[in-house]
């Protein structure tokens, strides 16, 4: 297909969804199916489509060019080519892009050229819905140095990533000023946009589907079995795609020290090592990645959660939290905007396994009331984030 995008005379705003790929399901991709479903006739553009690996927008106009002709393993290596693409996307024809990213969709040219002594024709309305600047240029770039993910060739990608890190930051930063506005899903978020991008943003945060994992509440405290109180041993549990940034090495190597149990649910290159690190603990219980209704049963079985990454929101821990669960979450980053020491949750200060496991040591989850919990997360509805998205679209397109 052509980079163009078509023109309408439609009296309804034609508008246009920007991802940077869709590949696999997580909370971007929740994002853009919320907005799939208030705007289903319109295109979805994208570097890369892939629908074995996210089979939600099966009934979507997805529009793809290029770059689809490289394997979805390519990803991670093609990210100055997809600078590229995107920078030359032309939707300059719609009245309304929203463009949903945590890299380079941003990029997409909005504004039509004119003679510089005449007016647009056409005004396009892009906003952009930013996870966090685009990590691997920015807040995570000595992450990334460290541990780029690419195995035996992670000495090339350090290499690349040294000589091209700043052009592309240069680029990065130029794409960042062509979206009209900024909404992004935390106030963590909030300040990183406006550090690396110079931008405001304003904060909707992220939809969950609560209903799903909401459940009736026999009683308001969960009861231990007498010989798990007696012990002050608990079940705790971490889902998420197996990555070294996620950091459950910490919590594998905490709950060992702090003889707590923990289940492990996702899958990723991570998962060998992982596996490795927990080195047949009885402890330790590792299970594949499964569909919600399997992921509900588990969440019901356990105690608490924990979440050790540092992330700009995370919709996980909101999910365990509709179910009663108290949080036990790194204290940086999109945990702050929903973890409330004493009501929801607990903090560990440093990405430490010493830091986590202090924590651990001193933490009953049956001090804590699963009504409590379940109310704070409330505002984090899907049914709030397309409320407030509609508020929002209706004040920039009148």
């Amino acid at each position: 297909m052509g980079l163009e995008a078509p023109s309408t005379i439609d009296k309804k705003p034609k508008v246009a969804l920007v991802c940077d790929w869709l590949t696999t399901v997580g909370g971007a991709e929740s994002v853009l199916l919320e907005l799939h479903k208030m705007y289903p006739n319109a295109p979805i553009y994208t570097s890369k489509y892939n629908k074995k690996g996210i089979d939600w927008f099966l009934d979507a106009d997805v529009r793809t060019g290029w770059l689809q002709i490289f394997p979805t393993c390519f990803r991670r290596f093609i990210s100055p080519l997809r600078q590229h693409y995107f920078s030359h996307l032309d939707l300059s024809n719609y009245d309304l892009v929203i463009s949903v990213t945590g890299a380079e969709a941003k990029s997409v040219k909005t504004e039509q050229k004119t003679k510089s002594s005449e007016q647009p024709e056409h005004k396009c309305v892009h906003l952009c819905y930013c996870h966090v600047p685009t990590q691997y240029y920015w807040q995570m770039y000595d992450e990334y140095l460290k541990n780029p993910g690419f195995g035996i060739l992670n000495p090339l990608a350090r290499v690349g990533l040294k000589l091209f890190v700043n052009p592309m930051r240069k680029r990065d930063f130029a794409a960042a000023q062509r979206p009209d506005e900024f909404i992004t899903i935390s106030e963590h978020a909030k300040k990183q946009i406006k550090r690396y991008y110079k931008r405001e943003a304003k904060i909707i945060y992220p939809p969950v589907n609560l209903e799903k994992f909401s459940t009736e509440l026999s009683t308001d405290k969960k009861i231990k079995s007498k010989e798990n109180q007696a012990e002050n041993q608990y079940n705790y549990i971490t889902t998420s795609r197996q990555v070294n940034w996620k950091r459950l090495d910490l919590a594998i190597l905490a709950c060992i020290k702090t003889n707590q149990k923990l289940t492990v649910i996702g899958d990723g290159p991570e998962h060998n090592k992982l596996v490795k690190l927990a080195n047949n603990s009885s402890l330790i219980k590792f299970l594949p990645q499964m569909s919600q209704d399997e992921l509900k049963t588990h969440l019901e079985e356990a105690d608490a959660y924990i979440f050790p990454s540092l992330e700009p929101f995370g919709i996980a821990p909101i999910e365990a939290m509709a179910l009663g669960l108290p949080v036990v979450a790194y204290g940086e980053g999109g945990a702050l905007d929903y973890v409330k020491p004493g009501v929801s949750g607990a903090l560990f200060e440093k990405q430490t396994v010493d830091s986590l496991a202090e924590v651990i040591k001193d933490f009953n989850p049956n001090k804590f009331s699963k009504t409590d919990i379940r109310n704070s997360v409330k505002k984090f509805d899907k049914s709030v984030f397309v409320e407030k998205m509609r508020e929002e679209i209706h004040e920039k397109l009148s």
